[in-house]
This record gives C-alpha cells, sequence and structure tokens, in this order.
C-alpha cells in the first residue's frame, strides 16, 4: 500500500487523535498535531555488505512512501545504527531536504549519524531514562538487550527503545530488543497505551549468520499482558525472507496467552489513528 507524504501532512486529526502510519519492518510515523515524528525509517534498498556474507538480503516489498516524501518530519528516532533502523540512504535525504529535522539516536552512537553527514547541532545524544522533550513529543529512552544489553565505557546504551508521550497518549517503541530482568517493571509504571514489539524471535541458526534476534511471538504477547498495554502492535516480521516470522503463529500465541488483547496488525503504508 502506497502512502504519499502529502497525504500525510494533509490527514485531518481531531486535537485528541494520533495519526500512526507503517513504513515497514520497525518504521512508525507518528502525527501530532502539525508536528511529525519518525521511528527507524527504512526507505531504500541499502544492505550493509558485512551482514550478507551468509545470507542473501533482498527486500520482500518496496517502502510504502520514499525519504524524499517524508522529508517534513521534524524528528527522527533511530533505536540503534544497523542499516534497517538507522539507514544511510534514507537519513542523509530527510536531513538535506529538511535542516531543522532532529535525529535523535543513543548516545554511543551519534558518531554513525555525523558520519552520514548530519549536523552536529541537530542530533540529540538519548541516554537511559533521560527524558527529551522535543517538537511536541516527550521521549524516555529505554535499554534495549539485541540480543544482550551493550554499554560504552560511560554505561550508556547502545541499543534503546523509546517511550513516546503525546497528547496524553504513550506509545512504546521497543526497536530489537529481548527480555531482560526489570523491563517488565520498568514499563508497568508508564501506562502504555501501545507497545510495538518485535516478534521475529532469534534462533542457533541465525546466530549463526551474524542474525541476531528479538522478542518471539510468545514472549511480545506476554510482555504486552504483564505491562498492561492497551494494544500490542507486532513489527520486524514482515519484509526479509530470511528473518521473517508467520503472522498467524503471532495471532495464535494473542488467542492462547491473553485472547482479550487489542491488537492490531499493520499492512505497509496503512495508517491507525489513536483515539
Amino acid at each position: 500500500m502506497k502512502v504519499s507524504g502529502e497525504s500525510i501532512v494533509n490527514c485531518s486529526l481531531h486535537e485528541s487523535q494520533i495519526g500512526v502510519w507503517y513504513l515497514g519492518q520497525e518504521g512508525f510515523l507518528f502525527k501530532n498535531g502539525d508536528k511529525h515524528l519518525v521511528v527507524d525509517p527504512y526507505l531504500s534498498d541499502y544492505v550493509d555488505k558485512n551482514c550478507c556474507q551468509f545470507v542473501k538480503w533482498e527486500r520482500l516489498y518496496e517502502p510504502p512512501v520514499s525519504a524524499e516524501e517524508i522529508s517534513f518530519v521534524d524528528v527522527v528516532l533511530c533505536t540503534h545504527t544497523h542499516y534497517d533502523h538507522a539507514d544511510p540512504e534514507t537519513l542523509p535525504i530527510i536531513a538535506k531536504n529538511n535542516p531543522n529535522t532532529k535525529f535523535v539516536v543513543p548516545a554511543p552512537e551519534a558518531e554513525v549519524l555525523v558520519g552520514y553527514g548530519i549536523s552536529r547541532e541537530n542530533i540529540i545524544p538519548a541516554c537511559d531514562g533521560e527524558m527529551i522533550s522535543v517538537e511536541g513529543f516527550d521521549i524516555v529512552p529505554v535499554p534495549s538487550a539485541h540480543e544482550e544489553l551493550h554499554v560504552d565505557e560511560n554505561g550508556n546504551y547502545h541499543e534503546l527503545g523509546y517511550i513516546i508521550i503525546a497528547n496524553g497518549k504513550k506509545f512504546f517503541h521497543a526497536g530489537d530488543m529481548c527480555i531482560y530482568d526489570g523491563l517488565i517493571e520498568l514499563l508497568r509504571g508508564y501506562d502504555i497505551d501501545i507497545a510495538f514489539l518485535p516478534i521475529n524471535g532469534r534462533d542457533y541458526f541465525r546466530n549463526k549468520n551474524d542474525i541476531i534476534g528479538n522478542f518471539n511471538c510468545e514472549e511480545a504477547v506476554l510482555l504486552a499482558k504483564e505491562i498492561g498495554a492497551k494494544m500490542l502492535v507486532p513489527m520486524h516480521h514482515d519484509l526479509y525472507a530470511v528473518n521473517r516470522v508467520n503472522i498467524c503463529n503471532f495471532v495464535n500465541a494473542i488467542n492462547e496467552l491473553d485472547a482479550y488483547r487489542k491488537y492490531h496488525v499493520f499492512a505497509p503504508g496503512e495508517m491507525y489513528v489513536s483515539m
């Protein structure tokens, strides 16, 4: 499903509503009034050659919108710097076409974005638990274990999830993440409206091919249940044949583990309105 940048900009929402568009993989665009925030936009065919030694990475569908078309965004969040989360072909286009866009990235990875040609003045280094308020969004960084927690010499995490607070609503975008001690307790305190969680899992054979994993379907469903998320959105399950999961597995996990949990499975380019 294709979506145009113009249709996003011109989308009229009630002041109490937040618009959410799915851009593929873990990319989501949030609209709050006339402000726009995007997480992990991967809108190119870029592939890191170092990640392609053992498996063939080919997109199963085209990006639903181009980087040029979303250059109106005010804030870009990158959960970490794997190419499908901090795309070296998407981010510079956004930065070039909108010199006012702010880029939030885990503090240890800020230099990666500088290397992409993004101005230091527009990069906001994110640290665990330190709220960032920018363009009508409050952003709380949360440590992400991908598959383990990785810290730099200053104790800052290389991978983060983000709690995004806008207009009284709270969204948790996990980035690439696995369960770790303390995560449930941390998230319970935020009364999450929508949890965006990866569901592609992990296993020995993918690890042997340098494919680092995430929650599986059951873990994502149980995490949403434990933290009391009002709705669960699965992600990171549909873009690559070598690292996908049948969405029926996710639906089965919902039915077996938390049958009355509200959930939504996005099609690429689809819009959802959070009331």
